[in-house]
């Protein structure tokens, strides 16, 4: 298994991955934004063929905002911070750890590279796997509930992880 950074001309096999494991899609247009606009943040897990078999899709963001878009406290300087927006590994390669390593490397990159205070996610409130794997692995807790986050109406754990300071 070899796990690198995620390359534009990944996406088609991203994209692929996305549509087989999870219930919710996206355009190639958002995938090809994330790539280019943090491009030090996600990766991609291959087979000893070079086949894309899992990867996680991060972004950066400036602080929080309440749900029309502005920022909570405008008398603060803004905090930086990773959010995981898709992460997935193909069913006949799980349980090797991939999904942790893949987190860990962008986790690790939204620190050094951005400063990053935090991660965040949202994962299904009925996804007991990847809740087992944010919290008791890699250390996440939950924030929040988020009511009907989800398409079908089910709800999202919003999920967050506070980073180690990095020196400037």
């Amino acid at each position: 298994m070899n796990i690198r950074l995620a390359k534009p001309e990944d996406l088609p096999h991203i994209q692929a991955a996305n549509l087989q494991n999870l219930p919710e899609n996206y355009s190639m247009k958002f995938w090809m934004y994330h790539i280019l606009s943090w491009p030090q943040i996600s990766f991609v897990a291959e087979d000893n063929k070079g086949r894309i078999v899992g990867y996680v899709l991060a972004r950066v963001d400036a602080d929080e905002e309440d749900d029309i878009g502005t920022r909570k406290d405008l008398d603060k300087a803004p905090e930086i911070h990773g959010h995981v927006n898709s992460i997935s590994v193909l069913r006949s390669y799980r349980r090797l750890g991939l999904a942790r390593k893949l987190m860990l490397l962008s986790q690790e990159a939204m620190s050094t590279i951005y400063k990053s205070s935090f991660v965040s996610l949202h994962v299904r409130k009925s996804n007991k796997a990847a809740i087992s794997l944010y919290r008791d692995s890699l250390g996440f807790r939950v924030d929040k509930v988020e009511h009907k986050y989800y398409g079908d109406g089910e709800d999202a754990l919003y999920m967050r992880l506070d980073l180690p300071k990095q020196s400037s």
